[in-house]
């Protein structure tokens, strides 16, 4: 699959007016993959993420969240009110039950999905993904790189803020190439990631980059805006088995973050990967996708 050019997207009218774009990617009778992107991000699979999947029979389900590429904005969005959008999603896909992924800031969201859609749900991976901002025992910043510690500063001392930070941030970003992510983010970025943004990795941040804030900073506003707030559901309320993935590495989502939820989630199996940053999607699909689907 050529990732920068191959994927026919639409949109589904949820109940309350708003539009979701998704894409469906990979062999038709495959058991449903649900998969939440990163913050920020769209509706863009990873180069061999379709190929993964689908080699473990899983069709892949993309959708961009509110705010990002052709999804329309749900201000005021908590990391909960995901579940509703995926379960909206699975019945015009006519998906009885799935399982479910989520990279980075798509952690929560999948989270969210096992918590709350645990009827239809048969298990979670969240990679490298985020943690509750009011953990017990936990130092939230603690690790990450400089300019995560700015972003969510903005997005503690409110909406105003925020904005005023990321704007010209997402105008950079609008025809942003894989060369200028390395100088943009180079504070999250460890030796691990770096090199493999020399590669397809580089090409696909950059076009999923692109097409995020194409419409503006909506969807990447309100996901930092999710994540510092209550999420809507406890991490305890998650009863399906979760794989958490983690690399030790990690300056953008710290390793503390992953082991706090292995510790804290009911069904917990951690992946913890030593010598790895944050960009475990690219390297461990084939891994991922296939503990996945034997929980089907």
């Amino acid at each position: 699959m050529a990732f920068l050019g191959d994927i026919s997207y639409q949109r589904l009218v949820l109940p309350d007016g708003r539009a979701l774009e998704y894409a469906v990617c990979g062999p038709p009778a495959g058991e449903a993959l649900v998969f939440h992107h990163g913050t920020p991000s769209a509706a863009l699979p990873a180069p061999g993420q379709v190929e993964a999947a689908a080699d473990a029979g899983l069709r892949t389900i993309s959708y961009s969240r509110p705010g990002y590429g052709g999804s329309d904005p749900h201000p005021g969005r908590r990391v909960a009110d995901a579940a509703a959008d995926v379960a909206a999603l699975l019945d015009e896909l006519g998906a009885p039950r799935f399982v479910t992924a989520g990279w980075s800031g798509g952690g929560p969201h999948a989270l969210a999905c096992g918590a709350l859609l645990a009827g239809r749900c048969a298990g979670v991976a969240c990679i490298a993904g985020v943690a509750p901002h009011d953990a017990a025992g936990l130092d939230w910043l603690e690790g990450m790189g400089e300019d995560n510690l700015t972003e969510f500063g903005a997005a503690v001392a409110g909406r105003d803020e925020l904005e005023a930070l990321l704007g010209p941030t997402a105008e950079a970003m609008a025809d942003i190439t894989a060369p200028a992510i390395v100088e943009a983010i180079g504070s999250l970025l460890p030796a691990p990631d770096s090199e493999l943004l020399d590669g397809p990795a580089g090409g696909h941040m950059a076009a999923s980059f692109r097409r995020a804030v194409a419409p503006g900073v909506a969807g990447w506003r309100d996901d930092d805006l999710a994540f510092v707030a209550a999420w809507g559901f406890e991490v305890g309320d998650v009863s399906v088995p979760v794989a958490v993935w983690q690399g030790d590495e990690d300056l953008m989502v710290p390793a503390a973050h992953g082991a706090w939820l292995s510790e804290h989630l009911p069904a917990a199996e951690m992946h913890r990967l030593p010598d790895e940053g944050h960009l475990l999607v690219y390297r461990y699909a084939d891994a991922i996708f296939a503990d996945l689907a034997r929980r089907l």
